[in-house]
């Protein structure tokens, strides 16, 4: 699967029902020798979506249960 096809659909956590924010907005973790990527690091908004905050999120692969067409569903630890 390309990264193209990854980058405008949700991430929902599974625990919560809650949207943690665009694909395409999100930033890789990727491991050199593999070319796989690791994590994805989803930065946290404020001021209305506007400007970043300081704080990310970090969603490591194996947390992904599900790709679907509009949507990624992970299971976080919160």
């Amino acid at each position: 699967m390309r990264f193209q096809d990854l980058s405008n659909k949700e991430l929902i956590d599974l625990s919560t029902g809650t949207r943690l924010g665009l694909l395409g907005q999100t930033d890789l973790e990727i491991d050199e020798k593999t070319g796989q990527i690791i994590s994805f690091t989803i930065p946290q908004y404020r001021m209305f979506g506007l400007k970043k905050s300081e704080t990310y999120s970090r969603i490591d692969w194996k947390q992904i249960k599900k790709i679907g067409d509009d949507m990624i569903i992970v299971e976080t630890d919160r």
